[in-house]
């Protein structure tokens, strides 16, 4: 076949710009690497005054001050420096601040070398640790030598060396340091404009920083670098983020040994950041950030740690033991995930264009598309996860290991970014390409253009034409061309289309069926994706809003930091007030009412979800959550019940569309909008706004009306697909809930989990079936009325309270998961849960106002006037109380039928249940009373049709007739359920002989680990024992699968038939072959004969013959020879039972033969044939078994970890033949073996597993 040549694109290796301004060594004499220090000069001199837009003090060099002693106005903001004189050190801080310096002593105190720590001096300045170290990772976008001025104005500069990355803005003492004097969050940085002669400014909402450059045009290179990177940045921090950029996972102040002031400490993902206090850390100015992946933390004393790096000690003092327990485990956890998963990054770089991200360029990226395949940095996967799952799948390459399949690491080397962009980006204008300094503006249109609308693909031929697509895709999948299948998939192949072939309906069966890995998991990464669409002339963004009507509102309102995750209960302490308003579409909070600037705003449409949280939650009693487009939670609370009310319903109304107005009117708990699928189109996710009230969910989906779902009565709710999509099962509809972000999804899930389950002791707040009977009732009734209707005492017998009262806790908590099974749970147990859970019961189930009256009824002496008193009583009963009802009573009408055999006439169930169902102390019958009447007159109280009892009656008598057809064929003489047989050890004879309990669940490998256990043989690694059928009659043995069951073997065989532990000596060689072997087929001639029996006289004929025999995954074909087109049998490979060995007396012309047995599935014919192959020598023979054995049994011949570690696995899933006690195989071989065929029959599948 014709393959379309896939287009050479080079590698998309791009490089930091100004590259070439990293080394100063190359500069002229004029400009040294390394500045000389400056002397020091009194204030007076050094000093022109106070900068209007700076708030800190900065010292040139703070460690040789001497005797002078500063005396500016913004000294009491600062940090004291001692007064007696120091030499220089490398300080961790930041020239903007003034700092504490150690105390002389204090290492000798502590008893630990000064070498390497954060206080040596100069020449302490790790010289290896350059720029290219392994814990700088973050790509550097500019570095070099610049000017920079003190915050309070002075004349003179300081020379520095600074780095811009895409999230900081860091300076050094010099190029040779690896911790800074200071770093600045881009995501922070307001304005950078030129000032001056060679000089720019970096502006932040509370600070202006001032550097100078050594030319006008590096100054200018700078300021363009620095406003490409910082562009859009801003505005998404301000307004979605307030407070820092960070994700931090543990954050506080701690001392640094030395000081007399705290530091603010951030952890943060793999990273320990530094401020001078918390307010810094809010505007995004901070000291320096530490690499964990160098880190090691060091346990000391009650409160102190170290944190060391191969270039610094940093001591850190905690303010409690408690505290200091909760840092050293957060750091820690950061050192693991610096170092977590690098294996599966490193196997993905090793395609060279997988080091490069695939849409902008940078290197290292750690994050990839895993059904796009394309591997992207960090900042471009912000932008894929904004698509939503249905697009772009984003995983890390670090953190999500499970999902890192050798298959999938596979399919992205094979691909690798430049191959698979010679697809996504064949048509790339350069005026849209993206840059290392990209702003998030910019990535998020690229990317949208590139993945959700397709707009640079290079199209199939095929493209539009949907039946050849398919076609292709269908053929494509049966070879490796994995490029080629993902160029057809998002160019409109259907992924789920049928490829015409029943054995292998769908192109991933295909793909599978021809051992093509990397074809099935790029289908499986893309069944649900919703393929690119080219919007001519629309927005890039789909429209979820209509136009919001003008709400206005504000006042004041507590609130905490912006947070990644799901708040535990915060205290009052933590919530800061702040002054709200609600204006245009806009919810804006402010320091306090005076201020006009906000600290932080959001959108409407940046708004996805809404949370009332339960009162008492937090410290604050009334609070609500509010969720955010970049995965932000926002967290406000008052005291004032009327306020927040007021605020829900503002806000609510502010992000609700028109269409879905009618949720605003409900008490709801949860309101917002998600993805979702259903119907009949699974391949285009649609949106909808949903409201969580109570335990009905209430939609508006797109193009239809109010919709409600009771998540009570619900068939199924699972979440599946590594928990992003939601899945509800209803009565003739399935609704897939999509997570497009983790944040309010993870908490739709959780609550719509908890609302599905009870919620009370109710009978309304239980789990429901579709006809509102409680589950727990319907499970109980349906158990007992398959297992336990003739049990002789039934409801009046106790059961086990311990194993009682876990049924109840297990049913209280998901009713819905939990199956009754014959043999795990017995009978008088759960029909104790059913009288407990009644008895239990809150209100009862005659409810607390109409309960006396039941009871009164039961007193009326005219049958006609109570039947009518009891119907009137039952028409007011609840709906779900009312269903309940008629499904006990009815269930105890059937009881009662079948007394002769449970003892439990009409009398005897009214004395149990009597008390129970009314809550009584049973000291008087009159609750009784009521009950037998409910019972005796049960068509006449809940107008019952008729035939509809007769024929439940026969339903339940015919169970009954095969419970005891079953119970007389199986009697209950091994209390175990155990057969008791002889196996042997190696060969047949007396002192070879084991007597073995054999239960149902036993496997081979099992049976073979027990006699080798009982004999005290060990298991070597190359020892292959394995169990033999061995038909002496036959003169021919199989070794057992490990796998396989041995109970159906000792019932399927003859009298001549017996059992063998012994070693497979071929097995290692067949594993060989098997492993050497490309596909699981085989082809080539051999001698057959056919048994076939001669009429009348019982003896058999036929000779044998060569024919051509082609053996692959489905089924074993004869022909008459190599030239035949039409084979002259076909059996199905799966049904052969294959055995070593021919019969002597059938003379075979070779000692190399199989015996074959056929035994076809069908019940109405059941068919079976004998045959013999014969082999020219050995080794053919033990190709052709190895290889029926591996397509048998999917390539698994022999367990990976040794027949040794079967011996801990005594108890496997449920056995084949339920409970049923099994005989003994003792006394005559024929009646042992008279079971069979019932066995084969399996009859208990009809009680097993029920509900």
């Amino acid at each position: 076949m014709h393959q379309e040549q896939t287009p050479q694109v080079p590698p998309r290796i791009r490089t930091p710009q100004n590259q070439e301004i990293t080394q100063q060594s190359s500069q002229p004499e004029t400009q040294p690497a390394l500045p000389a220090r400056r002397v020091c000069q009194s204030p007076r001199e050094s000093r022109l005054g106070s900068l209007d837009n700076s708030n800190d003090y900065e010292d040139p060099d703070f460690f040789c001050l001497g005797d002078h002693r500063m005396n500016t106005p913004d000294r009491d903001m600062s940090l004291h420096v001692p007064h007696q004189l120091k030499e220089r050190k490398n300080s961790l801080y930041s020239d903007d601040e003034l700092l504490d310096d150690e105390e002389p002593t204090l290492w000798q105190d502590e008893g630990i070398s000064s070498q390497g720590s954060v206080y040596l001096p100069n020449t302490g300045r790790q010289v290896s640790a350059t720029k290219e170290d392994s814990s700088q990772l973050t790509a550097v976008i500019k570095s070099g030598w610049l000017d920079k001025n003190p915050p309070q104005g002075a004349l003179y500069y300081q020379r520095r060396w600074v780095k811009l990355d895409v999230d900081y803005l860091r300076y050094f003492d010099s190029d040779k340091d690896v911790y800074s004097k200071g770093i600045i969050s881009t995501a922070f940085i307001t304005n950078v404009t030129s000032v001056g002669e060679l000089k720019f400014e970096v502006a932040t909402n509370n600070r202006t920083f001032i550097f100078r450059a050594e030319s006008e045009a590096e100054r200018n290179e700078w300021v363009t670098v620095l406003q490409d990177c910082t562009r859009g940045r801003h505005h998404r921090s301000s307004s979605m983020n307030p407070g820092s950029p960070l994700t931090p996972d543990h954050q506080g102040y701690l001392e640094l040994k030395g000081l007399r002031s705290k530091l603010y400490t951030v952890v943060s993902s793999d990273k320990v950041f530094l401020y001078k206090n918390i307010d810094d850390y809010r505007i995004g100015v901070g000291i320096t950030a530490i690499e964990m992946n160098v880190g090691n933390i060091k346990d000391t004393d009650r409160r102190s740690f170290y944190l060391t790096t191969p270039y610094r000690i940093f001591s850190f003092i905690a303010e409690s033991e408690q505290l200091k327990g909760q840092w050293v485990d957060a750091m820690r956890n950061a050192i693991g995930e610096a170092l977590s998963n690098s294996e599966v990054a490193d196997q993905i770089w090793a395609e060279p264009s997988n080091s490069f991200c695939a849409d902008c360029g940078a290197p290292k990226p750690e994050w990839a598309a895993i059904n796009l395949c394309v591997v992207v940095c960090k900042r471009c996967a912000g932008e894929h996860r904004g698509l939503g799952p249905s697009i772009s799948k984003v995983r890390s390459l670090k953190m999500d290991k499970k999902v890192w399949t050798e298959e999938l690491v596979q399919l992205f080397l094979v691909l690798g970014n430049e191959r698979v962009n010679s697809f996504w980006a064949a048509n790339v204008p350069p005026s849209e390409a993206l840059t290392l300094s990209s702003c998030s503006e910019d990535r998020r249109r690229f990317i949208t253009n590139k993945y959700r609308q397709g707009k640079y693909r290079r199209y199939h031929p095929l493209y539009g034409n949907q039946t050849e697509l398919n076609n292709a895709l269908c053929i494509n999948v049966q070879g490796s061309d994995v490029l080629e299948t993902l160029s057809l998939i998002f160019c409109g192949a259907n992924v789920n289309c049928s490829t015409g072939m029943t054995a292998w309906p769908t192109p991933l069966s295909l793909a599978k069926a021809h051992s093509q890995s990397l074809q099935a998991e790029l289908i499986n990464h893309n069944l649900n994706t919703e393929l690119p669409r080219l919007d001519v002339g629309g927005d890039m963004e789909a429209k979820h809003y209509s136009p919001p009507p003008c709400v206005s509102y504000n006042g004041f309102l507590f609130k905490t930091a912006s947070m990644a995750r799901a708040p535990e209960r915060k205290a009052r302490e933590e919530f800061s007030r702040r002054w709200c308003t609600l204006n245009d579409g806009t919810f804006s909070y402010f320091e306090s009412d005076k201020n006009s600037n906000p600290n932080g705003a959001l959108k409407a449409p940046e708004i996805v979800c809404m949370t009332v949280d339960t009162p008492g939650k937090h410290g604050y009693e009334n609070t609500f959550e509010l969720y955010s487009e970049s995965e932000r939670l926002y967290l406000f609370g008052t005291d004032e019940p009327d306020s927040h009310k007021e605020w829900v319903k503002s806000i609510a109304k502010c992000f609700i569309p028109a269409a879905a107005e009618p949720l605003l009117r409900l008490s709801f708990e949860r309101i917002g909008r998600l993805k979702y699928k259903d119907g009949l189109n699974l391949q285009t996710s649609k949106v909808g706004w949903f409201a969580l009230v109570g335990s009905t969910l209430h939609a508006y989906m797109e193009h239809s009306q109010a919709e409600e779902i009771h998540l009570r009565k619900l068939n199924e709710l699972s979440i599946q697909q590594d928990n992003e999509v939601l899945v509800l099962v209803e009565k003739g509809r399935t609704l897939y809930i999509e997570g497009e972000r983790k944040l309010d999804f993870a908490g739709w899930c959780g609550a719509i989990q908890a609302a599905a389950g009870s919620g009370g002791d109710t009978l309304s707040q239980q789990q429901l079936t579709e006809t509102d009977i409680p589950i727990i009732v319907h499970s109980c009734i349906y158990y007992i009325t398959q297992c336990g209707l003739t049990s002789e005492g039934i409801y009046r017998k106790s059961g086990v309270n311990s194993r009682v009262a876990a049924l109840c806790d297990r049913f209280r908590q998901d009713a819905r998961s939990l199956r009754l099974k014959e043999g795990e749970h017995q009978v008088d147990d759960v029909s104790n849960t059913l009288k407990r859970f009644f008895r239990e019961l809150e209100e009862g189930l005659f409810t607390s106002e109409d309960g006396k009256t039941w009871l009164s009824a039961a007193g009326i002496q005219d049958e006609s006037t109570k039947i009518s008193q009891y119907k009137l009583l039952l028409n007011r009963l609840p709906l779900v109380n009312r269903a309940t009802l008629q499904a006990l009573i009815n269930h105890l009408y059937c009881v009662q039928r079948f007394s002769d055999k449970n003892q439990m006439n009409l009398h005897n169930l009214a004395i149990v249940f009597g008390p129970t169902l009314f809550q009584t102390d049973g000291k008087d019958y009159t609750a009784g009373r009521a009950i037998e009447d409910l019972i005796q007159h049960y068509t006449l109280i809940f107008e019952v049709d008729e035939q509809q009892l007769k024929k439940q009656l026969d339903e339940i008598i015919a169970i009954l007739k095969v419970r005891e057809t079953l119970s007389t064929k199986f009697p209950s003489t091994e209390p175990g359920g155990h057969f008791i047989c002889t196996v042997y050890l190696e060969e047949k004879k007396d002192t070879a002989e084991q007597h073995v309990k054999i239960p149902g669940s036993m496997t081979a490998a099992e049976l073979t680990c027990e006699v080798l256990d009982l004999r005290n043989i060990p298991v070597k690694e190359k020892d292959y024992w394995s169990c033999w059928e061995v038909s002496e009659k036959e003169e021919m043995e199989r070794p057992l699968h490990y796998q396989e069951r041995v109970l159906p073997i000792l019932h399927s065989s003859g009298t001549d038939s017996h059992l063998l532990i012994k070693k497979h000596h071929a097995m290692d060689l067949m594993i060989d072959y098997l492993a050497n072997k490309g596909d699981a087929s085989k082809h080539g001639m051999i001698k057959f004969r056919e048994e076939k029996s001669i009429l009348g006289l019982g003896l058999t004929s036929g000779n044998f013959h060569d024919r051509y025999f082609i053996l692959n995954s489905n089924s074993l074909r004869m022909y008459k020879d190599v030239r035949s087109n039409r084979p002259e049998r076909d059996w199905p490979v799966k049904n052969l039972k294959v055995y070593l060995g021919i019969k002597k007396k059938l003379r075979p012309p070779t000692c190399w033969g199989l015996t074959v047995l056929y035994e076809s599935k069908k019940q109405e014919k059941p068919e079976r044939q004998q045959w013999h192959l014969c082999f020219e020598t050995q080794s053919e023979l033990r190709e052709w078994y190895a290889t029926f054995l591996s397509i048998q049994y999917d390539g698994n011949v022999w367990p990976q970890d040794g027949l040794q570690q079967t011996r801990v696995s005594r108890v496997l899933p449920e056995s084949r033949h339920g409970n049923v006690s099994l005989i003994p195989l003792r006394g005559s071989e024929n009646e042992m073996r008279n079971s069979v065929a019932a066995f084969s029959q399996d009859l208990l599948a009809l009680f097993r597993d029920v509900r």
